[in-house]
């Protein structure tokens, strides 16, 4: 039987914290030559340059646009300083704490619960497993795969048969099994609820250093240690201290490993920037199947854009967005999953990570048209 494995990796969660970010700023910088590009990473040496895109100062490069999150304090030199060297730059947020609280612009239709509609904490969304699973106990089972550092659980959903009104999902459903993993980072996701908004990684402690936490998406044994500047534990980017170090990646990386047989496809979720990216992200290598991978995104990207004609561009993560080792979508590829995508979703960097809740029922209509293509052309191209 086959299955789709689709794993929200996430990145960051969307909450008001108690960490308040009054008038901080993001800039968008587009740097014209490698001088200009030098001068951003010598920013980031002396001052706290909080990367959204691209993840850390080593990727900056030459034409690529870069933003990042600078404080209050700050923001008044970074400006001058980039005024001074006549960098093309905006300012795409002015005041971030009222961006985050702008973003919840859906009213609750009854306080408590679960809503499509709406972020949901860790509690609701708990709630809601157990709700799709008392609702729909012929479609829909959970399962524990294993706890995170602070003992919270892992829990995957196994959907299957299902009779109901979407023909294509009902005839999906008839022929594989999907699992999805709601929450990979639950202790990140608990403690942007929390504590702090703009919080990454998870919350294990690292050995002689009082930084905590580990990127996940950097802590899969793909390459684990090829791409400098990963070793940092105060770093958001920190790759751990081994591959697959972190309770939640041994978990996933167990439950892929024990079904691997039925595997037929793994797909993740990101935000931002409207990207469809396969392998690979610690090579410049293409992989052997590279030209059915790109056939398959260029499709699903076509499909996705004929709802709301939302753009994504498509390619491997090294070249399409910039290199990574330790990614859970070329671990999965290498050993064995042939057809591994990553979403990276809405948007462009108006909003970057603080996408308001009125936009997420159209990112999901339009998305799942390219899950159900991607779906449907591996239930014909692969036994």
């Amino acid at each position: 039987m086959r299955l789709i494995l689709p794993v929200g990796l996430i990145a960051t969660t969307l909450a008001i914290a108690p960490v308040r970010f009054d008038r901080e700023k993001v800039f968008r910088v587009k740097p014209q030559d490698e001088k200009q590009a030098d001068i951003i990473k010598d920013l980031a040496k002396t001052n706290e340059l909080d990367f959204w895109y691209p993840s850390a100062t080593h990727h900056v490069a030459a034409n690529m646009m870069v933003d990042f999150r600078v404080s209050e304090k700050e923001s008044q030199a970074i400006q001058s300083a980039l005024d001074q060297n006549k960098m093309h730059y905006e300012i795409l947020i002015h005041d971030l704490q009222e961006e985050i609280e702008k973003q919840f612009d859906v009213k609750e239709d009854i306080p408590g619960r679960h809503s499509y509609a709406k972020y949901n904490n860790w509690e609701k969304i708990v709630a809601w497993t157990e709700k799709m699973m008392d609702k729909h106990p012929e479609m829909v089972s959970r399962i524990k795969i294993g706890s995170t550092v602070e003992d919270n659980p892992l829990y995957v959903l196994k959907a299957t048969k299902t009779y109901g009104r979407n023909k294509i999902m009902t005839k999906l459903l008839d022929q594989m099994n999907f699992y999805i993993l709601p929450v990979f980072n639950v202790d990140g996701y608990i403690w942007s609820w929390t504590k702090s908004r703009m919080w990454r990684k998870n919350r294990s402690k690292n050995q002689n250093s009082k930084c905590i936490g580990t990127d996940l998406n950097r802590n899969f044994n793909a390459s684990w240690n090829s791409i400098p500047n990963t070793n940092d534990p105060c770093a958001d980017n920190y790759r751990g201290s081994a591959p697959e170090s972190e309770k939640e990646t041994k978990a996933v990386t167990n439950f892929i490993r024990s079904h691997l047989n039925e595997i037929k496809v793994y797909i993740t979720f990101h935000s931002y920037s409207q990207m469809l990216l396969f392998p690979y992200g610690y090579t410049s290598k293409l992989p052997p199947n590279h030209e059915d991978l790109a056939k398959v995104a260029k499709i699903g990207t076509d499909v996705l854009s004929t709802r709301y004609e939302t753009r994504y561009i498509y390619g491997p993560i090294e070249s399409t967005i910039y290199p990574i080792s330790g990614s859970s979508l070329d671990w999965a590829y290498d050993l064995g999953i042939k057809h591994t995508f990553a979403f990276e979703l809405r948007d462009k960097g108006k909003f970057g990570f603080l996408l308001p809740e009125s936009r997420i029922k159209p990112t999901c209509r339009e998305t799942m048209l390219a899950v159900k293509f991607i779906a449907k052309y591996i239930l014909k191209h692969t036994s």
